[in-house]
């Protein structure tokens, strides 16, 4: 058990029977998903941070535990909608949603999720939470909508990656631990700070993830999975920039035409590897990672703050 699992034993039980009731329905179809859903959730980091950050700035109560199951709530409704926009059939290495109960079934289930975090969080008049976290959604679909654009035309730009990766995964981060933060000291200079701090561990997490498209390991998704579906990734945006110019007609040409051709995929890989790409992408990582703990240093050391910053060195030392 991990010293955030450790101090946060009480609380994430807590949680999980408050987020249970948060999506139960009384429709037996969407309330059979919604167990499906449950039982499958994947390593809860976001409540986590959001129990850590409330920790951090107070006593944890009822409007923390509405806060992380309202980013759940969230989190879930966007990897809903997100298997049907991919027509990924897979899901943390289950069947997704969309592959048991397809493209209506899913959208539906998904706006549903967006519809229960809204009244969990109104009926309770939890405004500034909401408020919060709304912003996060808006950012995501933004996010979204970006880089579906850059792939049509291969615009390969770091500082439109560096756009796309902060409004799609880091803005729910930054929201997460915002909310946290909010939830128990009603402070808006903790707040912004504990935004600031989550958006960085959200750079680095998405970084991270990138460069597991690269790996031999494992993770949850095949290697090379990015580029057949013509993603801007940090490692190859580098090596784009950092090749002569037939060597990058020749990887462009490849990520836009034959991007479903293994042995295609595994040449641009290698080619990302030798130009050192993973070492860039790693360097970059890296100075998220440090950033946010240079926030976090600037409270208190004890044992919160200890698991904040494991919960931190995990997302760039994960192996999944």
């Amino acid at each position: 058990m991990t010293i955030s699992q450790s101090i946060l034993h009480e609380e994430l039980k807590i949680f999980e029977k408050k987020f249970k009731e948060a999506v139960s329905s009384q429709v037996p179809l969407l309330d059979r998903i919604m167990r499906f859903i449950v039982n499958r959730k994947g390593k809860q980091l976001r409540p986590m941070f959001v129990l850590l950050s409330a920790k951090l700035c107070g006593e944890i109560n009822e409007s923390t535990y509405r806060a992380a199951s309202l980013v759940e709530l969230l989190h879930t409704a966007t990897l809903v909608h997100d298997d049907v926009v991919d027509e990924s059939l897979e899901r943390r290495g289950f069947f997704s949603t969309y592959a048991l109960w397809k493209t209506k079934v899913s959208v539906i289930v998904g706006d549903y999720l967006l519809a229960k975090g809204l009244l969990l969080s109104l009926d309770h008049d939890e405004f500034r939470i909401l408020q919060l976290l709304s912003n996060a959604i808006r950012q995501m679909s933004e996010g979204e909508l970006l880089q579906i654009e850059k792939a049509r035309f291969l615009n390969l730009d770091e500082n439109i990656y560096f756009e796309i990766i902060r409004n799609k995964t880091a803005s729910l981060l930054a929201s997460s631990c915002a909310s946290g933060a909010y939830s128990t000291s009603r402070d808006e200079v903790l707040t912004d700070r504990l935004s600031r701090f989550g958006e960085k561990v959200g750079m680095a997490f998405q970084i991270k993830d990138d460069l597991f498209d690269y790996g031999d390991e494992m993770v949850g998704k095949p290697t090379g999975n990015d580029i057949k579906e013509k993603k801007l990734t940090l490692p190859l945006i580098y090596t784009l920039n950092n090749v002569d110019r037939a060597t990058k007609r020749e990887l462009i040409y490849i990520v836009k035409n034959q991007n479903r051709v293994k042995e295609k995929v595994r040449y641009v890989i290698n080619k990302v590897k030798e130009t050192g790409g993973i070492h860039y992408a790693t360097e970059k990582m890296n100075n998220y990672r440090d950033e946010a703990l240079s926030i976090l240093y600037e409270f208190k050391d004890n044992e919160v703050r200890q698991s904040l910053e494991e919960l931190v060195r995990f997302t760039t030392d994960r192996k999944y």
